[in-house]
């Protein structure tokens, strides 16, 4: 029994085109050590975020009939953070099948968090392509039904600065830095603005009546920031080796 077709019987999915499957584990760092044209999987983790999205964001919905859009994208986000995405693929035992380049598989790659998420998400994006809408949704169903089936209270993001630290700090070191850019209004009605840098880089920026509104704001405009880079190798949270 091949590697391939022991991962298929963990996936729950029997693949038409082994190709897509092979294409969702193969990391980008091995573009960049053969310095030539070589597909990897973030156009299919790009797709399959997509479609994790869309199933999650419906069953919220449905789910939850009283909440407005900031709390069901804030309960979306919780539900699928870098180490949620992580421990799903940990579970496949994704990182033993993953394709990389001899520097990326000698540091840690296997094991590493944005590898891993992405690597799951890719996986369904390449599912959704052999199998359709309806492989998709059951395959994340089945792998999220402990989140949603017992899920009776909307979870909120009430820590958006830790929810930060914690998805930056999964592959490097270095925390977040808060920077107050302004203060304006009168005294009584003050506004406050902020910035989160990492890495020399501004993620985002956010306002609030105190400096410790301003840095929260700040913080979830950069976890929605971070959710949406999955296309530019340049924007992701770690350099390939």
């Amino acid at each position: 029994m091949n590697k391939l077709h022991e991962l298929e019987i963990r996936l729950g999915y029997h693949f038409q085109d082994p190709a897509l499957l092979r294409l969702a584990l193969t990391h980008p760092s091995v573009a960049h050590e053969q310095g030539s044209p070589v597909q990897h999987n973030q156009r299919l983790e790009f797709l399959g975020d997509a479609v994790l999205q869309v199933v999650l964001t419906r069953d919220l919905y449905e789910k939850f009939p009283a909440f407005g859009e900031g709390p069901l994208t804030k309960a979306r986000a919780k539900l699928v953070n870098q180490r949620t995405l992580a421990g799903k693929a940990r579970e496949l035992s994704l990182g033993g099948h993953l394709v990389l380049s001899r520097g990326e598989a000698a540091n840690g790659g296997r094991d590493r968090a944005s590898a891993l998420a992405d690597a799951f998400e890719a996986v369904l994006g390449a599912l959704y392509l052999d199998g359709g809408f309806p492989a998709a949704e059951s395959f994340v169903r089945r792998h999220f039904q402990d989140g949603l089936g017992i899920l009776t209270d909307i979870p909120i993001l009430e820590n958006p600065k830790g929810e930060l630290q914690e998805l930056l700090q999964a592959d490097a070191s270095e925390a977040p830095r808060y920077t107050m850019v302004s203060a304006s209004g009168p005294d009584h009605d003050r506004i406050f603005e902020c910035t989160v840098h990492h890495a020399g880089e501004e993620l985002a920026r956010g306002q609030g009546k105190s400096k410790k509104d301003a840095e929260s704001a700040a913080a979830l405009a950069a976890l929605g920031v971070l959710r949406l880079r999955t296309a530019d190798p340049a924007d992701q949270l770690e350099s390939p080796s």
